[in-house]
């Protein structure tokens, strides 16, 4: 898992041959004002743009997930997020079956620790973290990039 700002996205670049083309994304577009849902950016990359109300802890955890094929970019836009994290190697209790469409695996476990994410900061997470976002009283609008493996 990263933390940081877009300020310092380039820093991030060579991490993956997709990640430059989202960070490239972020820098030529108007974040306000991309309209909710889904946008093929080019192939094994697109993004979900979402402005929503944030959920309590636990509403968020009854979706504690991970990806197997997919590496999030999570970049708040606007709001005051709170995302909770574990690695997935100390994660004990799997709720259901990995669903290969959906590219999800979801957790009964509880996170280690909680984060927040502020206006213009994000996180990427891989494989390995489980996390559940959008924890928060007041509106978040968000970009999630989904980058293939």
């Amino acid at each position: 898992m990263i933390i940081d700002s877009l300020h310092n996205a380039e820093k991030y670049s060579g991490l993956h041959p997709l990640f430059s083309r989202a960070f490239q994304f972020i820098q030529e577009n108007d974040l306000m004002a991309l309209p909710d849902g889904t946008i093929q950016i080019e192939e094994g990359l697109k993004v979900i743009v979402s402005q929503k109300t944030g959920k309590t802890a636990e509403e968020s955890l009854k979706k504690f997930e991970c990806h197997n094929t997919n590496i999030d970019i999570q970049v708040c836009v606007k709001g005051h997020e709170t995302i909770g994290w574990k690695p997935r190697e100390t994660c004990v209790s799997p709720k259901g079956e990995y669903d290969p469409a959906k590219d999800v695996l979801f957790f009964e476990d509880q996170p280690d620790t909680f984060f927040s994410l502020k206006d213009r900061q994000f996180v990427i997470f891989y494989p390995d973290d489980v996390h559940a976002p959008m924890i928060g009283e007041d509106e978040i609008r968000k970009l999630v990039f989904k980058v293939k493996i």
